[in-house]
């Protein structure tokens, strides 16, 4: 059993006399002159299966159902959202704060990309100073009248996902998956930050889950049989959507024209998220 301590702890710099088993609350608040109704974190436990084509998407899945959408672009040193909805230009600011740079279809986003010189210049720091930046995005950046914000986040379970899990409060992760096998590991890694956080799983997204022949429609699994049934059915979680290969996808993300897209794999995730309003 501890002893009890018997001085004044602020004298000595320690915390002995704290009751250690309470859980500290790290959220901080955004802006003040922000109005975020709603956050949710786009992950994945490795990079490559397409966290940012599906931040996309959901933002445009979002914004089509009347939502006012913002994106948080948290990869620092591999941004790639501005390309794909083709805005550039430098970022706004007055002594309030700055601003998010706007889409053409009306989606806010803040990236690291906006505020290099030249786009492809690498940004080489260290994890403080990269999770620095993504609360700055957080505090200094005014939302305005945000309803469904999405954080497109670094892949891993590394300094900028425990930061955005610690001090941004999220109303739950949509996990990025592909088909191979071994991307059930993966998943149970990003499982098991969520669950460490206590932060909710609202569901799994296979990206790449297949190709459809356009000559006689025939889906070609090119990657491997799926195993998003049984990842979903391991750990209790619904499947959101699954995206095909589409080389007309693809396409349209390079020519920064990913809000013209017509495929509706992610309305099931869409209208899961329009029922948040309802549990709160």
């Amino acid at each position: 059993m501890e002893e009890a301590c018997n001085h004044d702890c602020s004298s000595c710099g320690t915390t002995c006399g704290a009751d250690t088993r309470q859980p500290h609350d790290l959220h901080e608040a955004p802006n003040e002159l922000s109005d975020i109704r709603h956050v949710i974190a786009v992950v994945s436990g490795k990079g490559g299966v397409g966290k940012s084509l599906v931040t996309g998407l959901l933002s445009v899945a979002m914004s089509r159902k009347g939502c006012h959408v913002g994106i948080m672009d948290a990869d620092i040193t591999g941004p790639s959202v501005p390309k794909m909805f083709g805005v550039r230009g430098e970022v706004r600011g007055d002594q309030a704060g700055a601003y998010p740079v706007t889409t053409a279809g009306g989606i806010d986003i803040v990236s690291m990309n906006l505020l290099l010189e030249n786009s492809t210049d690498p940004v080489v720091w260290r994890g403080p100073i990269i999770s620095g930046v993504v609360k700055q995005f957080w505090q200094d950046f005014i939302w305005q009248d945000v309803d469904y914000m999405f954080v497109d986040m670094p892949p891993g379970t590394g300094d900028v996902p425990l930061t955005v899990m610690q001090s941004i409060r999220l109303d739950g992760i949509i996990i990025v998956t592909s088909p191979q096998e071994l991307v059930s590991m993966i998943v149970e890694k990003a499982v098991k930050m969520a669950e460490g956080m206590k932060i909710p799983i609202l569901g799994l997204v296979e990206n790449m889950s297949y190709f459809e022949c356009p000559d006689c429609g025939k889906r070609h699994e090119i990657y491997g049989k799926s195993h998003i049934q049984e990842i979903a059915s391991q750990y209790g979680l619904d499947i959101l959507g699954r995206i095909p290969i589409l080389p007309a996808l693809a396409a349209e993300c390079d020519a920064g024209q990913i809000e013209t897209t017509e495929g509706k794999w992610l309305d099931e995730a869409a209208d899961k998220l329009l029922r948040l309003d309802q549990n709160r």
